[in-house]
């Protein structure tokens, strides 16, 4: 983990009559769209652009990077493997979410993670991971699809998925869903008043704030970092979290941020909540409860509650779920063979390394239950 003092670094909808494989969005307006009738009519668009894949995976971050790595090992031909990355480039959680020289650790809360898979890293900056990230695309061979949403999954007959993209439709054999959480951050159930709506973030990369009073919201190992990134900048920083205990944390994050806390260059609001925000003046005026003084206004508000899991685009797509969790086997598998659920989806994960690990095991029974491929034994 580097020092406090290293933080801060500067469609046409067409009518068709078929009906639908795939199911209608309910936020669309208009006809339904039927990639398959595109098929017949290869000038109109969403057309069927590509062969047949063996694996296209939904998602370029470490986890969707790492199961098209292992199935380049298990001797799949680069052609017929496809990612999709709706972001500007690959693992857009990490760039957006991480601070500068923020650590992506290869344990999981202090608990070692053994690697088990072809990609394995120790703990390294941000840069350095998405370097390492770089070289494994560039190596592998893989093809990667760049601000390109997958907007729709479908089983077909014959055992294959129809994938539709923004702009166009795929078929593969295998489809693995690897998309992050952070993705969609959780948000506050009280209201943000649209006029300070700008004054509120969810990163600290899209704004740069310097000089300024910043409440940070949440308990965890971001916001922790968060504290830690802000204070660097010169801002005067208060971090407001529910709870009296931060059992969230690693060891690591919560020393650094008791230490700020001691030193007098952060101000932590124990077992404090927020009953509501208002407008002070074009700045946030925060109401809390079990904190003292019982309202204040910020410069600028920066939530760190976690991310959700995009459970109706699952669920869409007809996966199980248990709880309010998707459903998956030991390897990953969901409840609709061939369809695969790895990275921040997938349970027990929390570090650059179980998300490997989850595309390792995925791999492994990818190859035993529906492609012609075998994994090598991992070289230490």
């Amino acid at each position: 983990m580097p020092s406090v003092d290293e933080l801060c670094v500067p469609g046409h909808p067409h009518e068709t009559r078929k009906r639908s494989i795939f199911p209608r969005d309910p936020r669309r307006k208009g006809p339904r769209v039927d990639p398959q009738a595109y098929i017949d009519r290869p000038n109109q668009r969403l057309p069927m652009t590509e062969p047949l894949l063996d694996l296209l995976v939904v998602g370029a971050g470490p986890a969707g990077i790492s199961v098209a790595v292992e199935a380049r090992a298990a001797g799949i031909a680069a052609s017929k493997i496809l990612l999709f990355e709706k972001g500007e480039a690959h693992s857009w959680s990490i760039r957006k979410f991480y601070p500068e020289k923020k650590l992506v650790t290869a344990n999981f809360k202090g608990l070692a993670a053994q690697c088990r898979g072809v990609l394995c890293i120790p703990d390294l900056s941000k840069g350095e991971t998405l370097s390492y990230l770089d070289r494994a695309i560039r190596d592998h061979e893989l093809a990667v699809r760049y601000r390109e949403a997958v907007t729709a999954i479908a089983k077909q007959a014959d055992g294959t998925f129809l994938v539709r993209t923004e702009k166009g439709t795929h078929r593969t054999r295998v489809c693995v869903i690897a998309i992050g959480i952070l993705g969609k951050p959780n948000r506050p159930d009280y209201k943000i008043p649209p006029k300070v709506r700008a004054r509120t973030h969810f990163d600290v990369t899209s704004e740069r704030l310097e000089g300024e009073r910043v409440l940070v919201v949440g308990g965890g190992d971001s916001a922790s970092e968060y504290v830690q990134y802000l204070v660097q900048c010169g801002n005067e920083v208060t971090l407001s979290y529910r709870r009296s205990e931060f059992r969230r944390m690693t060891s690591l994050n919560r020393e650094s941020l008791f230490a700020l806390e001691e030193r007098g260059q952060a101000r932590i609001l124990r077992a404090s909540d927020i009953e509501g925000i208002e407008l002070d003046e074009g700045r946030p005026h925060v109401r809390f409860t079990g904190a003292s003084p019982p309202s204040e206004t910020f410069d600028h508000i920066v939530f760190a509650l976690g991310g959700a899991t995009p459970a109706a685009f699952l669920q869409s797509v007809g996966i199980d779920f248990e709880g309010g969790d998707p459903r998956v086997t030991d390897g990953y598998e969901t409840s609709i063979p061939g369809l695969y659920l790895i990275g921040d989806l997938a349970p027990e994960t929390g570090s650059i390394i179980l998300a490997f690990n989850s595309s390792r095991d995925a791999m492994v029974d990818i190859c035993a239950s529906h492609l012609e491929c075998e994994l090598p034994d991992r070289a230490e």
